[in-house]
């Protein structure tokens, strides 16, 4: 399918053919009629993309911090080369289309293909011919309105929420300062309301427009005394409501809007505007001054916008979807005019021209711009590119070497961290790109001379050169996609962690163990544990030959918002699982013998815990009586360094600070290591050792050692609950003949 796209790091817009997206539960596909180009938000985003490193730094200071702390942790190497990748990443544009339901998945019956439907969401609603919406930024199209009309329908809820913001009544009067797009519609909602409206803009031609669609009064900035203009409109009162459109850094339209305020009137800053409050002037009237926070309630909430979970009426009248079918309704009513409205028609592959009005390319006055698409076109879910391949005929003894990659899940992990990585091991191909979107899956396949991008994982499981997977998707989706993988036969990398509960890791193992049986050749499954493979890690583990040993594992982790997909018990795991992984397999590869026994405690009131709290501590028992323990901490500074190693044993201490250096000291000797410029995590060690394991037929971690790992974070969520010590136990199913 075609999309618009954008490069980050050059500012460069195409028109990509790119696999369409995965249908998933809780949403829809739909084949877009039409989309709506953004004169404020995508101009925004297409203007930072076009500066230099150095205006963007200036513009984003919360990023640059963030990529500054990100350094200091893993070093300057590996964090320049995920902000490269990330930045390099296409990103698609648009927020509003209309078009057909193709599918509708689980938790979304309401929809049918075919149902006519307008959808919004930055990252959802975009500029392509086929996109995937969750339900709750989907709604029906009333027979009345056309698509070009509902393909309005972001920018309207934008509108709709503003004007509820300021909490308008029958026969007040409303001034709308700033009139483009959503300036626009606000005025003819207010209308539609029952007030008086008086519109102002720097344009006497968007005045002239509004006055056209239902505006009582206007007036231009250039055209004389605005704040008179407004005192006479008003009976000399002042207004009772005005609502801000416009956008820009200076602070004239709030100053402006204190000077049009009557007594205790309502402000609602509802673009992007400067916001260096004159107190007097608010504090003599008492103005109340409100933000207006894009479409409505539900807005930036994942379990409304992702997962579906509405907001119960009686209690959140006016969500974003409702005010998405209230802003339809006014215009199938007829009491919002949309048509005049639309300056400009292009089609999705002269997308660059649309954008070019923005940018000033092109000089031409325009409010409404939209891309029109084909909805009939077949959509096939894989492409195959012209990047050629490295063998061809009969295969060579050479040919059996190789290791044929697929790809399934290339987000900025795998492309910061895994991926450059994989492509330095020799006899190594990526032959294969799955994303669940498809937008990242091309770029990615092009960057990696693969031969093939997909939005379905399915379909690289099904090529037969494709002997290897890698899987770096959420981690809800491992067990299966993993289960999915042995069976077809593929050797499997997937990175941490293993399954979030038992259900999926005995899954795996009947999987695993299955293809055992029936493979010609013994399938590798390895997981994404890369501290043991560190060469600081081998390093330590040569010095520490005694055993049992005694150690200390802090991991200064840091907050995490508690809506992110990590945090998710159903998507994530949470913390426990999803993360603490990595140390209990580090202290298995220390010692050589298996978890058997822990006990966790957590900080706050036992009997009033979180779900999966983040700050902990863990107590270990292994099977050669060795301890170890996790401190695991979300409440510290997360400048300060994340991780520290401590060990103890035969006289003997070592010491990891943060994976920069190692110190040995013993029996009156002292050695140390330093990483110098990137953490030395292991990553490129382990992709190397899966790919050896391949060839030689020797897993890197036995499936029993990855199966405790897991078991074991199981268990230290049961020891929080029960309060007690808990025995880490694997099935015979699970453990095997291991």
């Amino acid at each position: 399918m075609k999309a618009v796209l954008q490069n980050f790091r050059t500012g460069e817009l195409s028109v990509a053919e790119v696999p369409p997206p995965t249908l998933r539960g809780g949403g829809l596909l739909v084949h877009n009629v039409a989309s709506l180009v953004s004169a404020g938000t995508e101009k925004a985003i297409i203007e930072l993309a076009k500066m230099n490193p150095l205006q963007k730094a200036r513009a984003r200071p919360d990023l640059v911090r963030k990529v500054l702390s990100k350094a200091g942790q893993e070093g300057l190497l590996g964090t320049a080369q995920i902000v490269m990748n990330l930045v390099s990443t296409p990103l698609p544009l648009g927020y509003s289309c209309v078009g057909n339901v193709y599918a509708a998945g689980t938790g979304a019956a309401e929809f049918r293909p075919g149902d006519r439907v307008a959808c919004a969401g930055l990252g959802y609603a975009n500029h392509a011919e086929v996109v995937f919406v969750p339900r709750n930024l989907a709604v029906s199209i009333p027979a009345e309105v056309k698509f070009e009309e509902a393909a309005f329908v972001t920018v309207g809820a934008i509108a709709m929420h503003g004007v509820r913001q300021a909490d308008v009544v029958v026969g007040e009067t409303v001034v709308v300062l700033g009139l483009g797009l959503v300036g626009q519609l606000a005025a003819q909602i207010c209308t539609a309301a029952g007030c008086r409206v008086f519109g102002i803009d720097m344009d006497a031609s968007k005045v002239q427009l509004a006055l056209e669609l239902g505006a009582h009064g206007g007036q231009a900035l250039k055209d004389g005394d605005v704040v008179a203009a407004v005192r006479q409109f008003t009976r000399q009162r002042g207004a009772d409501a005005i609502i801000i459109t416009a956008a820009t850094p200076s602070n004239q339209p709030i100053e402006l809007a204190a000077e049009l305020a009557r007594d205790r009137a309502r402000v609602v800053a509802v673009g992007e505007v400067g916001m260096g409050v004159p107190r007097r002037a608010y504090y003599d009237k008492e103005i109340d001054l409100r933000l207006s926070r894009s479409y409505g309630p539900g807005r930036y909430d994942v379990s409304y916008e992702e997962k579906g979970q509405d907001y119960p009426i009686g209690y959140v009248r006016w969500t974003e979807n409702r005010n998405m079918e209230s802003f339809l309704d006014l215009v199938a009513e007829r009491k919002v005019q949309i048509t005049p409205l639309i300056t400009h028609r292009f089609p999705i592959e002269r997308a660059a021209d649309a954008y070019g009005l923005l940018t000033g390319e092109r000089r031409e006055p325009y409010i409404g711009i939209l891309l029109e698409y084909d909805a009939e076109l077949a959509q096939p879910t894989t492409i195959q590119l012209k990047h050629p391949a490295r063998s061809t005929g009969k295969e060579s003894s050479a040919d059996k070497q190789s290791v044929r990659f697929g790809i399934i899940g290339a987000g900025q992990f795998a492309q910061g961290v895994l991926l450059p990585q994989l492509r330095k091991i020799k006899g190594v191909e990526i032959t294969g790109i799955a994303t669940a979107s498809g937008l990242t899956a091309k770029a990615v396949a092009d960057k990696y001379s693969s031969r093939l991008c997909t939005s379905d994982y399915r379909e690289i499981l099904g090529q037969p050169e494709i002997n290897a997977v890698l899987i770096a998707t959420r981690h809800n989706l491992h067990a299966e996609m993993v289960t999915d993988a042995l069976e077809a036969g593929k050797h499997v990398f997937v990175e941490k962690p293993l399954a979030i509960n038992e259900e999926q890791l005995r899954m795996v193992a009947t999987a695993y163990y299955g293809a055992q049986q029936h493979a010609q050749d013994q399938p590798i499954l390895t997981v994404g544990f890369n501290r043991r493979f560190s060469p600081l890690a081998v390093e330590l583990k040569k010095a520490l030959r005694e055993r049992p040993l005694v150690m200390n594992y802090r991991v200064n982790a840091g907050p995490i918002p508690a809506d992110n997909w990590t945090q998710d018990p159903e998507v994530g795991g949470g913390r426990i699982v999803g993360e603490v992984c990595h140390f209990i397999d580090f202290l298995q590869y220390l010692t050589d013998s298996d978890p058997v026994e822990v006990f966790a405690s957590a900080l706050g009131d036992r009997n009033n815990l979180p779900a999966d709290p983040d700050n902990l501590c863990i107590q270990l028992r292994f099977s050669d009586g060795s301890l170890g323990t996790i401190t695991y901490i979300a409440n510290g500074d997360p400048g300060f360094p994340k991780e520290r190693v401590e060990v103890f044993g035969g006289g003997y201490v070592g010491v990891i600070d943060n994976w920069r250096a190692l110190s040995v000291r013993g029996h009156g000797k002292n050695s140390s290591k330093r990483a110098l410029l990137t953490a030395a995590k292991g990553h490129a060690e382990e992709l190397a050792a899966f790919v050896e394991g391949i060839r030689t037929g020797q897993s890197p971690i036995s499936f029993k050692s990855l199966a405790l790992t897991t078991q074991a974070t199981f268990a230290i969520q049961s020891s929080l609950r029960e309060g007690r010590l808990v025995p880490i136990e694997i099935p015979a199913e699970i453990g095997g003949s291991e």
